[in-house]
């Protein structure tokens, strides 16, 4: 029988339940703000007048406190880790960032129990949810949905503010299923995946492996899939989309500029950022 790593029984652990019904509707700010994102770590913050949250912690705390300091945000007023899956380019900074008092980790059971059994001298304090309900936070509604990849149980998320507006995270998927095009099909704000160029991957000096991982329906989107999940996504209110999670040997920005140019053409009310998978430098957003 396959051993498995319990939660630590020293951590903090809530089950968070379903959720029916709507927030009222009412003006609000937010800030967006992509600290980075490749295949080396990914790391967002998502900030509303009642909350700061992060959206993975792929790098180390401190760089990350180094991120935020350039943004001119306090460490302290972070409120919260939302988690898609436990692979390290996502999870690197939770061991040092559970050392902060009051912070937060949301995550599922299994992608939880893989994050514990690396944080061999911190506690973090957990907040565990059912993949596929729906949960409020401070002021955000929390919409979390499977997604294709080799992991315990990944995730993406869709947050909806109080004034209605949405942002969807989708990184780490073979393919995209009908479930995910429901879930991201209203959004306004959308992070997706484009992870490598077909070409680039068979020409690189990858073991076939690792290459058919990375094709695989459980592995990654190249532009070709993501650029085709735009031209059919079924969405009239998209306004907004960060080309993410670039492969630092496969990928470079300007081919994923190149491969979506249609898309921009058939979206024409759409603004598109490629986030440079080298770049140190938070990328800012302010609707």
């Amino acid at each position: 029988m396959e051993a498995k790593t319990a939660l630590n029984p020293r951590s903090t652990i809530w089950e968070l339940r379903n959720i029916q019904g709507a927030f009222a509707q009412f003006s609000v700010s937010f800030n967006f703000y992509i600290l980075g994102s490749s295949s080396s770590g990914n790391c967002a913050l998502l900030s509303t007048p009642d909350a700061n949250i992060l959206i993975d912690a792929g790098f180390s705390a401190r760089r990350i406190k180094r991120s935020l300091d350039m943004l001119n945000v306090e460490m302290a007023s972070i409120d919260a880790v939302f988690l898609t899956h436990e692979h390290c380019d996502h999870c690197a900074g939770v061991a040092g960032l559970s050392r902060m008092e009051n912070l937060l980790f949301f995550a599922n059971r299994d992608t939880a129990r893989a994050v514990q059994s690396t944080c061999t001298k911190t506690n973090p304090s957990w907040r565990i949810f059912d993949t596929g309900i729906s949960f409020s936070f401070q002021g955000i509604t929390v919409e979390t949905f499977s997604i294709p990849h080799d992991a315990a149980d990944p995730v993406g998320y869709t947050f909806t503010l109080a004034d209605g507006a949405t942002l969807s995270w989708v990184t780490d998927l073979g393919h995209v299923p009908r479930l995910v095009r429901e879930r991201i099909k209203h959004t306004d704000y959308l992070v997706l995946e484009s992870n490598y160029d077909v070409d680039m991957l068979a020409c690189s000096a990858r073991p076939l492996s690792l290459k058919q991982r990375i094709k695989g329906r459980h592995g990654h989107l190249s532009n070709d899939l993501a650029l085709e999940l735009l031209l059919t996504l079924e969405s009239t209110r998209l306004k907004q989309v960060f080309l993410a999670h670039l492969s630092n040997e496969c990928n470079t920005p300007a081919l994923v500029t190149d491969a979506m140019a249609t898309a921009r053409a058939a979206r024409p009310q759409c603004g598109f950022t490629v986030i440079a998978p080298d770049s140190t430098d938070p990328v800012v957003f302010t609707p």
